[in-house]
């Protein structure tokens, strides 16, 4: 093999022994995150005189891949950091994993199953304003609450994310995220309602076979079965995606705090904060929206439509992935500010922010996507890269401040 004119600083020779070597070298990592000539050169004579070291290649790209990483426009210091911060989370589950006996696919996943593509900030100029290391954002881990379905009276508690599936007999099957199982009888004469606490997330399948993806912080009540001329349910908080299932005989509605949403068969989004402007997202087929006293108004798809204060409705064009992608365990961004992405990730993690002393951050926006992970320090080092910030978690208090200079 030619290695005239390439340097490998982390192997001279053939001294990989596994897939989890190819992770750790820096030249490989580059290859996938910022693959050139010379790189794909230097790879494909490596292969060439070790044809052994195919397969743990082959593994080591595709364990890069089930984490996200692709091609990004991070500058070269970001590249560079993170891939530090990737090497050196290897590293560190590496000797966890001799500690601990855990599989090293497992545990080094479970660290690093957060990957930001195409993050950019537009920091603003000098002129903007007067950054001090004054400026703060404080957030607070709130309390782990239960999920909870509420029939007949009964409230019935869940610690993990559930899946809820309705039977014609009026039966749920409910499935946890520890894939523990339990059926329960729902009532048939009213709404039942499923509580999804800030913190957690959970679906529901409808008697009819519709589907509902319910986001941090909702409230949905809905019934049993589907009696008499239409399917009705009611978003009282929060946020969800649903996939209609057509039937022109019962047409389906959505009743939310000021906007009633007639569905035609479709694909939609509902989102229904109370500290966030109110607005429905088609992503396939069509909806209209009806205000009390007002002419229904039709949705195409690709369109928002956002409920104002004064009780109209305005529409605009969309990239809808950006508002539900938090159902595929990202979020997405486009220019938007990071005072809002932290607010997605506090719903996401059930985390407080104060945003008084942001004046920097409320000049900034960040585009591209935010793999979410089970561990938040991961999230927060890496929103502290992109946004050149720094983080301090204090018990249940995170400290968020401008990088010095």
């Amino acid at each position: 093999m030619n290695t005239d004119n390439i340097d490998n600083t982390n192997n001279t020779d053939n001294t990989y022994t596994g897939y989890t070597d190819f992770l750790k070298d820096k030249k490989f990592i580059q290859w996938q995150l910022t693959p050139n000539e010379s790189l794909d050169i230097y790879w494909q004579e490596f292969i060439k005189q070790y044809p052994e070291q195919k397969k743990n290649i082959d593994k080591a790209i595709a364990y890069l891949k089930k984490i996200g990483m692709k091609k990004t426009g991070l500058t070269d210091n970001e590249r560079t950091a993170l891939l530090e911060k990737i090497q050196k989370t290897i590293r560190q589950e590496k000797k966890r994993e001799r500690r601990r006996f855990f599989w090293y696919a497992s545990a080094s996943a479970a660290a690093i199953a957060l990957i930001v593509i195409g993050i950019g900030l537009l920091a603003p100029s000098p002129e903007q304003i007067n950054v001090t290391d004054k400026e703060l954002i404080v957030g607070e881990l709130l309390n782990n609450e239960d999920i909870q379905l509420i029939t007949s009276d009964e409230a019935i508690i869940f610690q993990n994310d559930v899946e809820v599936t309705l039977n014609e007999e009026g039966t749920a099957e409910i499935v946890q995220a520890n894939k523990e199982t339990s059926k329960v009888q729902v009532a048939r004469d009213k709404l039942n309602s499923l509580i999804v606490p800030y913190g957690k997330r959970s679906t529901l399948t409808l008697a009819d076979g519709s589907k509902v993806w319910l986001n941090s912080g909702s409230v949905l009540e809905f019934p049993a079965q589907f009696s008499g001329k239409k399917r009705e349910i009611r978003l009282t908080s929060g946020e969800m995606y649903v996939e209609v299932v057509h039937d022109k005989e019962k047409p389906f509605y959505v009743q939310t705090g000021n906007v009633n949403v007639k569905v035609y068969g479709t694909k939609f989004n509902v989102s229904n904060y109370s500290n966030s402007t109110q607005s429905v997202i088609l992503i396939e087929g069509s909806v209209s929206l009806q205000l009390s006293g007002k002419k229904e108004a039709f949705l195409i798809p690709n369109e928002q439509a956002i409920y104002s204060e004064n009780g109209t409705i305005d529409t605009r064009k969309v990239d809808v992935s950006q508002f539900i992608s938090w159902k595929d365990g990202y979020l997405s961004f486009d220019k938007t500010p990071m005072t809002e992405v932290l607010q997605q990730i506090g719903r996401y993690y059930n985390l407080s922010f104060n945003f008084e002393n942001d004046v920097n951050l409320q000049k900034r926006t960040c585009t591209g996507k935010i793999y979410l992970s089970d561990n938040l320090d991961n999230v927060m080092t890496i929103i502290g890269l992109l946004s050149s910030t720094t983080y301090t978690k204090i018990e249940n208090k995170i400290l968020i401040t401008n990088k010095p200079v």
